[in-house]
């Protein structure tokens, strides 16, 4: 997120709980993030520097870390309390990441092999969005990847799309009327973007390349990259 954008995690209720619950509420979590890491080696080198961009948690920083012991990162994410809980998870790979509470364009300017940005693009509006992804952009070295994951508006009727990734994370059993409710709210609280919007802005922001590789529910991921 860039200056001025407001963070998701400042209740202290939902940090307690993000690294039980987003295992629970993200399909196929980890294989996520270990299909992140497999997109971004195929141009980042044995010795990447990769940025992670709404690094807060830490479990895609350890994911990432955990499969290539060579990778350096530079974490960034606003939340004071969500690097906390970061630095709790990453604390056996320490030596190779710096968590920093800024915003991206108040990251290093790298260049950086490689960027991540899981579970954050949708609690940005369209224009804040684009930002973002245009300061990942002038970040990355040329041909580097980017790769993001997030809640896209799917189909004619997103808030049924939203409804069905609430009731997959509910393991309490599933109320489909209290699902299909969380849906409708999330819709209008998220400023979320149609797939083909999600793809468009990705070139606005100068990437190439631009490719659908992760698909579950209303969770959508993109894999492109930065121009030579």
């Amino acid at each position: 997120m860039t200056q001025g954008a407001p963070s998701p995690f400042a209740d202290p209720a939902a940090v307690a709980s993000y690294a039980a619950d987003a295992p629970r509420k993200v399909p196929g979590l980890a294989d996520l993030q270990r299909m992140a890491m497999l997109l971004l080696a195929e141009r980042a080198g044995a010795m990447a520097h990769v940025l992670v961009v709404g690094a807060g948690g830490g479990l895609e920083l350890a994911a990432l870390a955990q499969a290539q012991p060579r990778w350096r990162f530079t974490g960034v994410d606003p939340s004071p309390a969500m690097l906390a809980l970061a630095r709790d998870v990453v604390s056996p790979y320490a030596d190779r990441i710096d968590l920093l509470e800024r915003t991206v364009d108040q990251a290093p300017a790298g260049p950086f092999d490689g960027a991540t940005c899981l579970l954050t693009l949708h609690f940005l509006d369209r224009a804040e969005r684009l930002r973002t992804l245009q300061d990942i952009r002038r970040r990355l070295a040329p041909t580097a990847s980017i790769v993001i994951a997030h809640h896209a508006a799917v189909g004619d009727d997103p808030p049924r799309w939203l409804a069905r990734s609430v009731a997959f994370g509910d393991r309490a059993g599933v109320d489909r009327d209290k699902a299909l409710t969380s849906g409708r709210a999330m819709a209008a609280r998220l400023p979320l973007l149609a797939p083909a919007e999600e793809e468009a802005l990705l070139g606005e922001a100068g990437f190439v390349d631009v490719a659908l590789f992760y698909a579950a529910f209303s969770f959508r991921g993109w894999v492109a990259v930065a121009p030579a």
